[in-house]
């Protein structure tokens, strides 16, 4: 898992509460057991018209947008079915945090153990930051070292995360990786352990 210490890109705005994880990566494409290949159908019900061709007036098929790796979303962001896919498609399209005022538990914990960062502040926070990021190139700096969001033209907010879950994205810990960090005792262990149990 890549380490989330500072990151600073392109904000895009989506202006919408209660957006379900079928909604970020719908159910036609939950094929595929690898972690990649599901950029390309991100909010694909919103980004494609009927005919297949994208829709321009959502935020992600708008040029003044291209390349935005914050999200800045409404409320209870990623409710729905606990699907791991929506995570995936959303770090495989390019984005390295979500900015809302709350979201689902579980989708929540799914984005930590995928190296993106869900980042929760208030309501009028979140409404100023959806003001600013509909200006052209709007960029903001999510830095988890010091728990906060900050922008060039004075924006700056706090956020809490549990400690665990920090230094996991701090040193790009998923659970394989805090696992690995104990290989020496779990191979002592093995060792120790008679051979019919090997």
């Amino acid at each position: 898992m890549q380490p989330f210490r500072i990151h600073a890109g392109l904000a895009v705005p989506l202006d919408r509460a209660n957006v379900d994880t079928d909604q970020i990566i719908p159910k036609q494409f939950l094929k595929r057991v690898e972690r990649t290949g599901f950029g390309e159908f991100l909010f694909y019900d919103w980004r494609f018209r009927a005919d297949g061709t994208p829709d321009p007036a959502f935020p992600l098929n708008e040029p003044a947008y291209a390349g935005a790796s914050i999200l800045i979303a409404g409320r209870n962001f990623g409710c729905g079915s606990s699907r791991e896919h929506a995570p995936w498609a959303l770090a495989d399209y390019g984005f390295r945090a979500i900015i809302a005022p709350s979201f689902a538990d579980i989708f929540a914990n799914n984005c930590l153990k995928n190296g993106l960062l869900p980042v929760t502040l208030t309501d009028q926070e979140i409404e100023e930051l959806m003001r600013r990021a509909k200006q052209t190139g709007y960029q903001l700096k999510v830095d988890l070292e010091t728990n906060t969001v900050s922008d060039a033209q004075g924006f700056l907010a706090g956020f809490e995360i549990n400690d665990f879950s920090r230094y996991c994205l701090l040193e790009g810990l998923d659970d394989i990786g805090l696992t690995l960090k104990h290989e020496t005792e779990i191979t002592s262990f093995e060792k120790c352990r008679p051979a019919w149990l090997r």
